[in-house]
């Protein structure tokens, strides 16, 4: 196992650091105590990022800000989720090692570099969970933006 875990790091190797939690992210508009489940390839719950601490499960807290997510988790680093970076929140069974009821997680689908990922979290009480999935959402931007035009067939950008 630590040899799968030792090569999924080497893999992994590209894949940068969540952003740094800037220094002041205002008030808290919700916030609820939990586990921090992982943080997966988008779309495929059983492909765990090692990197960065990413795959390791832990008591946490999930707070949700004007300027993002953060997940504040014992004993490893804080994973920031800028609310530019934000793509959806829904409610999920599971992944990566974590399965439980119907619609038992949160699942954050977010931008990282060049790819996307998607962030579990499983409130510590049943009922914040749709308080949280709510909070998050209303931080999604309604469309993403939009201000250069596609490459035209030559190549060059439209002005």
């Amino acid at each position: 196992m630590a040899l799968g875990w030792r090569n999924r790091l080497r893999r992994q190797s590209d894949v940068p650091a969540p952003p740094e939690v800037p220094g002041d992210l205002g008030p808290v508009l919700y916030e609820a105590e939990g586990q921090y489940v992982a943080t997966t390839t988008a779309g495929d719950w059983l492909d765990r990022i090692a990197v960065h601490g990413l795959g390791l499960r832990g008591n946490a807290v999930a707070s949700v800000h004007a300027d993002g997510v953060l997940v504040t988790r014992t004993g490893a680093r804080t994973v920031f989720v800028p609310r530019a970076d934000l793509v959806s929140v829904q409610l999920a069974g599971g992944m990566a090692g974590k399965f439980v009821e119907k619609e038992g997680l949160v699942v954050v689908t977010w931008r990282l570099g060049e790819g996307r990922v998607d962030t579990g979290f499983r409130t510590r009480h049943a009922a914040h969970k749709a308080q949280l999935v709510a909070a998050i959402a209303a931080l999604v931007p309604s469309d993403p933006p939009q201000n250069r035009t596609p490459p035209t067939p030559e190549g060059r950008e439209q002005l």
